[in-house]
C-alpha cells in the first residue's frame, strides 16, 4: 500500500523551525501503526543532512528483560521501555557540542530487539525528528518528554486504516491472522486509546485529510 504524500503544512512547519536556528527537536506522535516513522522519514527526505531521526523505539526493553518482568505479553505498553533512558538521550541532544556524536539506539523489528549504539546523532543536524507512541504522556516519566521537545504533533490517521496497516504488519513479521488479530484487541488497541488521550498537548494535530 502506498504511503500518502507528505503533507505541505508539515515540511513547512519543519522548515520554520530550521529557521529559528540552532538545535531544535521535533516530536512526532501516534497511536500504534499511524505512520509515524513514515512521516518521519518524508521529512528526512525533503530536508536531508539538515534532519535526522531518533526515533523513541529503540528504547524497548530487551525481551529477556520482559519475560522477567512479566509483560512480554504487553510488549509495546509505555512500562515496556526504558523512558527514563530516552529521557537522558533526548537532554544530550538538545545538549550536544560541535563535533561531538551522539549514539542512540535502534529498534530492529526483524529482531523484535533493540540495537544499542545503532544510530549516531551528529552536531550538524539542526532538527532531530524523534517519534514514537508516548511522547505527550503526561504520566511520569513520560512527562519529562514534552519539555524537550520544541514542537510536538500528534497523528491521528483513519482508525479503520490503522487498523489494517498494523494487520499487514504483524503478519510480514510472523504472526498468523488469528494471533495478529487478537494482540491487536489486546495490546495494540488499549495503548492507542491511552496514546490518543494524550493528544491535547500537541502543538499541532495532523488529521486524515491534512495536506
Amino acid at each position: 500500500m502506498d504511503s500518502p504524500p507528505l503533507p505541505a503544512a508539515a515540511l513547512a512547519r519543519a522548515q520554520a523551525l530550521l529557521a529559528l536556528g540552532g538545535r531544535r527537536v521535533l516530536g512526532i506522535a501516534a497511536p500504534p501503526g499511524a505512520g509515524k516513522s513514515t512521516l518521519a522519514a518524508q521529512l528526512l527526505e525533503a530536508l536531508g543532512p539538515l534532519a535526522q531521526v531518533v526515533p523513541m523505539d529503540g528504547f524497548h526493553l530487551a525481551n529477556s528483560e520482559l519475560q522477567r518482568l512479566g509483560r512480554a505479553g504487553r510488549k509495546g505498553a509505555q512500562d515496556t521501555f526504558d523512558a527514563l533512558g530516552y529521557v537522558h538521550l533526548l537532554r544530550r541532544i538538545r545538549a550536544q557540542q560541535p563535533g561531538e556524536i551522539i549514539y542512540a539506539p535502534e529498534f530492529r523489528r526483524e529482531l523484535e530487539e533493540g540495537i544499542a549504539g545503532a544510530i549516531a546523532v551528529h552536531s550538524e543536524a539542526r532538527l532531530i525528528i524523534t517519534e514514537g507512541n508516548y511522547l505527550l504522556l503526561d504520566s511520569a516519566p513520560w512527562d519529562a518528554v514534552r519539555g524537550l521537545l520544541d514542537e510536538a504533533w500528534y497523528l491521528a490517521p483513519d482508525d479503520a486504516e490503522r487498523q489494517r496497516r498494523l494487520l499487514t504488519r504483524h503478519m510480514r513479521f510472523g504472526r498468523e491472522r488469528a494471533d495478529a488479530l487478537h494482540w491487536m484487541a489486546v495490546t495494540d488497541e488499549p495503548n492507542a486509546r491511552l496514546v490518543a488521550a494524550s493528544s491535547h498537548r500537541a502543538d499541532w494535530v495532523i488529521g486524515p485529510s491534512s495536506a
